[in-house]
């Protein structure tokens, strides 16, 4: 099965909503609410970097027997070092983002702390695609 969800950005204040419709989708499948936790929270940081950084995108769910795959593809400005975005506490996030509480630098890391395999394909001036798998 197959969701898709449109993210609008500059509003960080409305991030988390598709994190949060497809958390009810993978309640009413009866996926083990551990698994529902990990791929909330990876979801939701990788739609507040969305929002924050590319002016929104689009996000692809799918939900297989063995696993779940989160895509957001984005067409904002790209990561020019990505090993830097990787650490923990690192940020780009412009002061607005941080005075309303987003751009702590957890984004990437929790995202790979809490997924089973994390893919970031990046381009500067094209944009991101992050690919997140669950195993179930």
């Amino acid at each position: 099965m197959t969701f898709h969800y449109n993210v609008d950005g500059g509003y960080p204040e409305m991030a988390g909503r598709a994190s949060t419709k497809f958390k009810s989708v993978l309640k009413d499948l009866g996926v083990a609410p551990s698994v529902i936790r990990r791929v909330s929270i990876a979801m939701y940081e990788g739609e507040i970097n969305m929002v924050i950084h590319a002016n929104g995108g689009d996000i692809r769910c799918e939900v297989e027997t063995d696993k779940i795959r989160v895509v957001l593809a984005d067409q904002g400005p790209g990561i020019p070092n990505l090993e830097l975005a990787m650490q923990a506490g690192w940020s780009t996030a412009s002061q607005e983002a941080r005075e309303l509480g987003f751009g702590a630098g957890m984004g990437f890391p929790n995202m790979k702390k809490y997924s089973d395999a994390l893919d970031v394909q990046t381009e500067v001036g094209v944009g991101t695609t992050l690919t997140l798998d669950f195993l179930i």
